[in-house]
């Protein structure tokens, strides 16, 4: 973000003097602020806002202001939960004042009035917010207008059980050079099954736990379309190119034939997946740069580094290596006082602060938001968040900001998960697919 000011960013700048001047009268303000997706590795996205609350309070009494502010925090770790509740909410007028949420969520929720643009309350041309990745700043906005504040990065590498990848024939140096070769697309989707198959084959692992992926639908197969060559969005409209998606499809069918993953893997105890990992029961997996916080800190894998090597997701035919990145971002609800969702803006400019949002991505395994916040000591110093954010976040694309994707998204994950299971052919779940998504969005999804 340029440095130099704009005259919106004049005028918001002077709204928000407006605002700070008027918190002597504002001597008692509630804020509340629901995470979803949140467990006990993730506090800081309701902390931050509590850390942010106490420096305010300082702020005001130094300019001789008696403020208090109460923040209510609420976390869901379920995000159908979550969302059923801010929906209950908000038809309640009863919403939070803040909601930390995914950015897929800008789009429907700004369409239904649901939130309101945060840079109508903030100065993105000052400091900590001109900071913020643009990349992800992009990815918080809707349309042209930015939304939510990024409140962490992420991504979704591909990890390997490193003992198993040794007794296959992998040296230390072929590990250490893993990586890199992954991203110059010389180890690919093919490899990972024949690898899987070879920890088979020679009894370390069960069948069907060679390649292990996630249990449920998530973003993280959206990479694996990306891995095979396609595209979500081109130009502001959704895409559905048939020979990728039919390539992504078929290598989990392909998964499934070759016995490396289960037929009824789809649908587990997400407990059990987890302890299976974390024991070296599965031999490749895929998942989020957070897990390495939940194996580490919850499911006792002490030795991370010395048990797992990680990658981004290998390349397929017709595409690139590549991981997703899907940013959690701060988001301000409407139906509320201006002068509340004044303070609750203030509240997120001061969480997105360098050191206070390495709190949160040191402690739940995320990534930074800002190029100041890489170089916090404390961040740096991070084993973990230091090489995933060289390794990953480079080439890290999102899910686009579009109101129509979630239907997209439901339509493709119900016929990936039948060509999955053998319900239907590759071919034909393909055919259905395209079918359903015709009658669905019409011109707003482009098939090729």
């Amino acid at each position: 973000m340029t440095i130099l000011p704009t005259l919106k960013s004049l005028t918001v700048a002077a709204a928000i003097l407006a605002s700070t001047s008027a918190l002597a009268l504002a001597k008692d303000v509630h804020i509340s602020v629901w995470a979803g997706g949140t467990g006990p590795n993730d506090v800081y996205r309701l902390d931050a806002i509590e850390i942010a609350a106490q420096q305010l309070q300082r702020q005001a009494a130094l300019k001789g202001e008696d403020l208090k502010i109460t923040v209510e925090k609420k976390a869901y770790s379920g995000w159908d939960d979550f969302k059923q509740a801010l929906t209950l909410a908000a038809e309640a007028k009863t919403a939070p004042n803040i909601v930390v949420s995914g950015h897929e969520d800008i789009a429907p929720w700004s369409q239904a009035g649901l939130i309101v643009p945060i840079e109508d309350y903030v100065d993105l041309d000052s400091w900590p917010l001109n900071g913020i990745y643009e990349n992800l700043l992009k990815i918080a906005s809707y349309n042209g207008t930015v939304y939510g504040i990024p409140q962490d990065a992420e991504s979704r590498p591909m990890f390997f059980w490193k003992p198993y990848m040794k007794a296959i024939g992998y040296s230390d140096a072929d590990l250490d050079a893993l990586p890199q070769s992954v991203q110059d697309g010389k180890y690919t989707m093919k490899n990972l099954l024949e690898d899987a198959k070879k920890m088979q084959d020679k009894g370390l692992v069960q069948p069907g736990y060679g390649f292990y992926p996630r249990t449920s639908n998530g973003p993280d197969y959206w990479q694996f379309y990306t891995s095979f060559g396609g595209t979500m969005e081109e130009n502001g409209k959704l895409v559905f190119d048939k020979a990728a998606m039919t390539r992504t499809y078929q290598f989990f069918a392909d998964a499934v034939k070759a016995g490396v993953t289960k037929k009824n893997h789809i649908g587990m105890p997400g407990d059990q997946w987890w302890k299976e990992v974390a024991t070296g029961k599965a031999g490749i997996w895929d998942g989020g740069t957070w897990h390495y916080a939940r194996l580490v800190n919850q499911e006792g894998l002490k030795d991370f580094f010395g048990n797992v090597i990680f990658t981004l997701i290998p390349a397929g035919e017709g595409g690139k290596a590549n991981t997703l990145t899907h940013p959690l971002v701060y988001l301000l609800t409407a139906s509320h006082d201006k002068e509340d969702t004044d303070i609750a803006a203030q509240l997120i400019t001061i969480a997105s602060e360098p050191r206070i949002n390495a709190l949160h991505a040191v402690k739940s395994a995320h990534l930074g938001i800002s190029e100041a916040e890489a170089e916090v000591d404390f961040y740096s110093a991070d084993r973990w968040t230091r090489e995933a954010t060289e390794r990953l976040l480079p080439h890290a694309s999102a899910m686009p900001n579009n109101s129509d994707f979630g239907t997209y998204w439901n339509i493709m994950w119900k016929n990936l998960q039948s060509s999955w299971t053998g319900d239907k052919t590759v071919d034909a779940a393909i055919g259905d697919a395209e079918s359903e998504l015709k009658s669905t969005l019409g011109d707003k999804i482009v098939i090729r």
